[in-house]
């Protein structure tokens, strides 16, 4: 569907850029009909718990290594191994970074962390960190918009730029901004375009790892 109103890709801060309706219908299609069957149990989604107790209100399913606050490992929170990571997966990622910077510097991607946001659902401010590897993470939106915010590399604070990311939305930060600080204040609820039959916003990050498969450095 082409918008009313073209909304221009946009480079938000160096190494940060932001391709609008990337995604077509049918690779957002795709995804969503792959992202309902990684749900699933075993090593299904599920909301993670932090150190401190609380629970975070985003609903997660891993690929490739399952996170945990602040780490990886082969195993899900059920004892089930983590669902693997498909190679179509690796290949959009790679054209993804190519779209972004002209080029995809040998993109390997081994990690998808899959966000689902209900309407009630938020994410802090919070770096990327726990990967061995800076290269780049993708970020792919299906669903509702989100107000995407981008911030500094230094804290939590300002300055920071409020993105919308909507449906089929292409986000890649690498360079100097990898380890930017960034979340989702908010989401829109309602905005999901009716082709996909979906309530709430599912997000796709996909970042390389940096791990040997024992979980050692590459």
């Amino acid at each position: 569907m082409t918008a009313l109103i073209p909304r221009p890709r946009a480079e938000v801060a160096p190494g940060a850029v932001h391709v609008p309706g990337w995604l077509t219908a049918d690779e957002q299609r795709r995804l969503l009909d792959a992202c309902r069957e990684w749900a699933r149990s075993p090593a299904g989604m599920r909301q993670t718990r932090l150190p401190g107790g609380g629970v975070m209100s985003v609903r997660t399913v891993c690929l490739g290594w399952h996170w945990v606050p602040y780490r990886y490992q082969r195993t899900a929170d059920d004892g089930a191994p983590v669902k693997p990571f498909p190679a179509w997966l690796a290949d959009l990622g790679r054209r993804a970074v190519a779209t972004a910077y002209g080029h995809d510097g040998g993109y390997r991607p081994d990690i998808a962390l899959v966000n689902f946001y209900d309407a009630e659902a938020r994410m802090g401010q919070h770096q990327d960190k726990d990967e061995r590897s800076l290269a780049p993470v993708v970020s792919l939106s299906i669903g509702d918009t989100c107000v995407f915010r981008f911030g500094n590399t230094r804290d939590r604070g300002r300055p920071w730029s409020d993105v919308q990311l909507e449906s089929g939305d292409l986000f890649v930060f690498g360079g100097e901004s990898r380890l930017a600080y960034h979340g989702v204040p908010k989401t829109l609820p309602g905005t999901a375009p009716p082709f996909l039959g979906l309530r709430g916003r599912l997000n796709l990050t996909l970042r390389e790892s940096g791990l040997s498969p024992d979980g050692g450095a590459v």
